[in-house]
């Protein structure tokens, strides 16, 4: 008997949380799947499952067993994967977390202009403002705006970012100009709380140094088209990833301040697991954004 097809019918039980379950799932019946779980034990020589008639449990050893064996498998599916696959002849699915600031701006069009352009991909796309964690929730790939930390992750940089400060002409006029972060304390602001550093914002000043300055206002949201358009209506300063600012900034209703005291240490990055066979599909995912962000840029 194989030992992939023993490891297979174990993985299977454990997803599915019982040999029924996973019997219906696979099409294979109870019994055989049993009986490929007991000999994967036997080969063993330690008990993987506590079964009893009601209940259904891993034991010690299986815990590790089930986390190494699901890694080794998904590397050898994903190697299969890599020689069948060619990037114009690409199937499955792949699912990626991105952020809502990215998935409704115009750079969006990205995901699904990839869509287009793949019919025999699934592109399931996730919008979710955290960082989610792509080996526990079973994410391909994720979209990160941010300035980047170090991880076990790959990542891969597809643009420049920056954040961008700005208030209406009748705020500007109204409060009179801005020409230093620190002014900032004393002006009305609105805070767009998906921001990891919430009510300090932060700039850096041509010599390189952080500048951190506590903000406050009448209005705090976790949006930042909300924000753009509590700005627009002259509520306060707000900050605003570049890419939305510049959707709007031909209209004239948003005028960009403290431009000089930008960071630029923040990107647009694709991020995914570290992971020696990469499924072509996901390869082929991240070189089409890539491509895609040279070409709009």
């Amino acid at each position: 008997m194989d030992t992939l097809t023993r490891i297979r019918a174990f993985i299977d039980v454990v997803e599915a949380e019982g040999f029924s379950a996973a019997a219906r799932k696979v099409g294979r019946s109870k019994a055989l799947l049993s009986k490929y779980v007991r000999e994967l034990e036997d080969d063993l020589g330690a008990l993987l499952l506590n079964r009893t008639t009601r209940q259904f449990s891993l034991t010690e050893a299986g815990h590790i067993y089930f986390r190494t064996a699901s890694d080794i498998l998904k590397e050898i599916d994903n190697l299969a994967d890599l020689v069948r696959e060619g990037s114009t002849d690409l199937k499955g699915r792949i699912r990626v977390s991105a952020p809502r600031t990215f998935a409704d701006a115009a750079i969006g069009q990205s995901l699904i202009d990839f869509a287009a352009a793949h019919p025999d991909v699934t592109l399931e796309i996730i919008s979710d403002d955290r960082f989610v964690d792509l080996v526990e929730e079973g994410y391909d790939v994720a979209i990160r705006i941010t300035k980047l930390e170090d991880s076990g992750l790959i990542a891969r940089k597809l643009s420049a970012f920056s954040l961008i400060a700005c208030a209406s002409p009748e705020f500007l006029e109204k409060h009179g100009p801005i020409i230093h972060p620190s002014q900032l304390s004393d002006t009305p602001c609105i805070v767009d709380t998906n921001g990891r550093t919430l009510n300090s914002w932060r700039f850096v000043n041509k010599e390189g140094t952080a500048i951190s300055v506590s903000v406050h206002g009448r209005l705090e949201v976790n949006s930042p088209l909300t924000a753009m358009r509590a700005a627009e209506a002259g509520l306060g300063v707000a900050v605003l990833p570049d890419f939305i600012f510049k959707e709007r900034q031909p209209s004239g209703t948003l005028v960009p301040i403290l431009e000089e005291f930008n960071p630029n240490d923040r990107g647009i990055y694709a991020i995914y697991p570290h992971r020696r066979y990469l499924p072509a599909k996901v390869r082929a995912f991240v070189d089409y954004l890539n491509q895609w962000f040279k070409t709009a840029q």
